[in-house]
């Protein structure tokens, strides 16, 4: 009889860890650091540092040489060779080389399974125009 009940909790505990995906439940605070090239001459180089957390995804841009007026900056489909122009995500404007956004409901696995870039407008008068974008790999 026991070992009957034993076989039993062993089968149930088992199926409830097989019920959810390690993938379903990404790490709090795993991150992902994308290198931001400049594009059109602008110089903005930099970085964005994707950070996992309970309610969504912290995207961190930090650009070299950008203007203190306000930057669009967006997480497209595709890539910076091939971007799509229409947003996927939107994230705050960069000012004076910075930029920090909460992405809600999203997932670092998300992000990187998929084919994701981060692109930067040159200002919210010339959306046209791209001065740095940096694609979101795998690490």
């Amino acid at each position: 009889m026991i070992a009957l009940r034993l076989a039993l909790a062993v089968s149930i505990l088992t199926g409830l860890a097989c019920a959810v995906p390690a993938s379903a439940q990404p790490a709090t605070g795993s991150v992902v650091t994308v290198t931001m090239n400049a594009q059109n001459g602008s110089g903005e180089d930099g970085s964005a540092t994707l950070t996992q957390g309970s309610d969504g995804v912290t995207v961190v841009v930090t650009l070299k040489n950008a203007p203190a007026t306000d930057q669009p900056a967006h997480i497209h489909p595709g890539t910076c060779a091939h971007l799509n122009p229409a947003p996927q995500y939107m994230l705050t404007n960069v000012a004076n080389g910075m930029s920090r956004t909460v992405v809600k409901g999203v997932t670092l696995d998300q992000l990187t399974s998929g084919t994701f870039a981060i692109n930067v407008h040159k200002s919210t008068a010339d959306l046209g125009t791209y001065v740095s974008c940096g694609d979101i790999k795998t690490p």
